[in-house]
């Protein structure tokens, strides 16, 4: 069949729209119309080569549609359903079999390689193979085919263009305080990164009724959003310390702390804001792999912890329809991140996405 699909041919270049071919689903995939897609930082590292994806792709790993045909082995979903594609895992792994499907053993080959399992593509176009399955989806297109572990049932009733981001940027940082760190009731939270993934940490923290909820931030209209989801304190680094401010606040430091930046500095200060048993956890991702220096002692003799964080330690199948019951009670306002471009304006989204305009691009298909 035809779609139209964006595709990344060349690094750190525009994304091209083109009508290319797909192949039908196969016993095990399911075909997706897909009406719109979140944009995330992920992709957009990947399009500038900083992770070794082969070109020419479809990129896309945030999106929502309309089932529309499944593989003679599906029985997930049916067409109809509404649905939410997220990340991909092998289903197998001793990490998969204990529900981690996040650290999945094949996590890199499931979602990074942009092909199915056997090393083909089921897309094409102008000058042969198109490579696909990223993210076990390529949904920057408009219809898409994925699989039953990487496809979550989502209600009919709640608008699909929302629901995305829910696939991984939401999830990630909403999962980092719910599902990886358990923030609980009357603790100390700050977020160092007040984008996308951050600011749907201090939702979650709000959900989790921490006491002290602190968003740091250079930009101070992303400070002014964290206020208004929640937040109860901000920090801009360039006028205050943010480690001595947060000691100040709190008195002793900070029960947990989330880096979304990837940056060393900031890592750092993050770490150094950790109160006794603190924990930090670490999503960000940089361009250059930071590296932390930390002295034992402040971590053994204080208990503090570090942690490695992948989409919120997240099992879809719960984790996406539970962030989707809080929105419905006007718990989880993560629509206050979004603003909508068509597909056509895919890369005037990206754009405002890398110039900080718009917190979450969401493009449309039509």
């Amino acid at each position: 069949m035809k779609i139209r699909a964006a595709v990344a041919r060349q690094v750190n270049a525009p994304l091209s729209l083109e009508e290319i071919e797909m192949e039908e689903p196969r016993d095990s995939e399911i075909l997706v119309r897909v009406v719109a897609a979140g944009i995330c930082h992920t992709d957009l590292v990947v399009r500038d080569g900083q992770i070794a994806v082969p070109f020419p792709v479809v990129l896309g790993h945030e999106g929502a549609g309309i089932v529309e045909r499944v593989g003679s082995a599906v029985t997930k979903v049916a067409p109809g359903d509404h649905v939410v594609m997220t990340f991909n895992s092998c289903g197998s792994c001793p990490s998969c079999r204990e529900h981690a499907t996040t650290y999945c053993h094949e996590s890199f080959a499931r979602n990074f390689l942009s092909a199915r399992a056997d090393g083909s593509s089921a897309l094409s176009g102008e000058g042969g193979r198109i490579n696909g399955n990223f993210f076990g989806q390529s949904s920057f297109a408009t219809y898409a085919l994925c699989h039953e572990v990487n496809t979550v049932k989502v209600p009919a009733d709640v608008p699909l263009e929302l629901l995305g981001p829910l696939a991984c940027g939401v999830q990630t940082g909403a999962g980092a305080v719910m599902n990886s760190m358990k923030v609980g009731a009357g603790k100390t939270f700050a977020v160092f990164g007040a984008g996308s993934v951050g600011l749907s940490a201090i939702m979650a923290a709000h959900v989790a009724c921490a006491r002290v909820i602190v968003a740091v931030d250079v930009n101070d209209e992303r400070l002014a959003v964290a206020r208004e989801l929640g937040a109860t304190h901000t920090i801009n680094p360039k006028t205050g310390d943010a480690t001595a401010l947060i000691a100040e606040i709190t008195g002793y430091g900070i029960d947990y702390a989330l880096d979304t930046t990837g940056i060393e500095p900031v890592i750092l200060s993050a770490l150094n804001s950790l109160a006794p048993r603190g924990v930090l956890g670490i999503l960000g991702a940089s361009e250059r792999e930071s590296v932390i220096p930390v002295k034992q002692g402040f971590l053994r003799s204080s208990g503090r912890r570090i942690m490695g964080i992948v989409e919120g330690d997240s099992n879809p199948d719960v984790f996406i329809p539970l962030m989707i019951e809080l929105y419905r009670q006007g718990r989880f306002p993560f629509d206050k991140l979004l603003r909508f471009y068509s597909f056509d304006e895919i890369n005037q989204a990206i754009h405002d996405s890398e110039t900080g305009k718009t917190i979450k691009p969401v493009v449309r298909m039509n």
